[in-house]
């Protein structure tokens, strides 16, 4: 089999994305070089020969690579070679390094508070781009969730927010005071001055379309350190875990549990009070 033929083929495959395809094309080329060098046919590539390149990966000089790259390359080259020679010769399993775990990144509630009086200005954008933020903030939003909502989603009586999260899964979210104040006064003064047609779209743009993430990026860097702040916030105001899982729309508690570190100073303090040896 033409190694380069191949990979041609796969990178042309219909499934793939043009955005994947560009992701991939340069791993699986460098991949499609190692098996040159070493005199390796790609009909004879096995589960073996892909943990070799592993390592190799691993090995890599003269700039050692992180573990998402790793991770990274080796997806690629996976998703080439069972394109191409059928699951059963590369199995999926993962030979990359574990990578560290980060610590969620989240702000103190100071920091966010500032970071939305920022936002002033009775403009239609500004009053849109206020509501947005105090909404993600207010409950725990992805940014893919929040511009996907649609009005229906709002339900002002019952205080909550309808959310589709990951894989499809529906939750529905409290709706806290400051948020349902800013999204009334967008919907009041500035919605209607920026929608076009019978858009559905809760958030607008200022063309009067649906909202994009890369917009509310613009509007706030990083929003999903507010999600970040979200959850901090609530451990840190005495909420459960479990509580918070189901608010962020987390299929694994274990997910959820990376949040448990930044509220060891109230664990520490409830265990001195209530401890007969503390």
């Amino acid at each position: 089999m033409d190694t380069e033929a191949a990979v041609t083929r796969f990178l042309q495959s219909p499934s793939l994305s043009e955005a994947t395809r560009r992701a991939y094309a340069v791993d699986v080329r460098e991949f499609s070089s190692w098996l040159d060098k070493r005199g390796t046919r790609l009909d004879d590539v096995d589960v073996r020969a892909f943990a070799e390149y592993a390592a190799e990966l691993g090995r890599a000089r003269p700039r050692k690579l992180a573990p998402a790259t790793i991770g990274r390359k080796l997806a690629a080259v996976r998703s080439f070679l069972r394109f191409t020679l059928g699951a059963a010769r590369v199995p999926d399993v993962s030979f990359a390094p574990r990578r560290p775990r980060r610590l969620p990144d989240a702000p103190k509630q100071q920091e966010v508070e500032h970071a939305l009086d920022a936002f002033g200005g009775n403009e239609a954008l500004a009053l849109r781009n206020r509501a947005l933020i105090e909404l993600v903030y207010s409950a725990g939003l992805r940014s893919r969730e929040a511009v996907d909502l649609d009005l229906a989603d709002l339900d002002f009586d019952q205080e909550q927010v309808r959310v589709l999260g990951k894989g499809g899964k529906e939750r529905v979210v409290p709706l806290g005071e400051e948020a349902a104040h800013w999204l009334a006064r967008y919907l009041r003064d500035a919605r209607p001055k920026l929608v076009r047609a019978a858009e559905n779209a809760l958030f607008v743009s200022a063309r009067g379309r649906r909202l994009d993430t890369s917009t509310l990026r613009r509007v706030f860097a990083h929003p999903h350190r507010l999600r970040h702040a979200f959850a901090t916030h609530l451990l840190e105001g005495g909420a459960d875990l479990r509580t918070i899982q189901e608010l962020l729309g987390h299929s694994s508690l274990s997910t959820t549990q990376v949040y448990s570190h930044v509220d060891a100073r109230r664990l520490r303090r409830v265990y001195d009070r209530s401890h007969p040896r503390s």
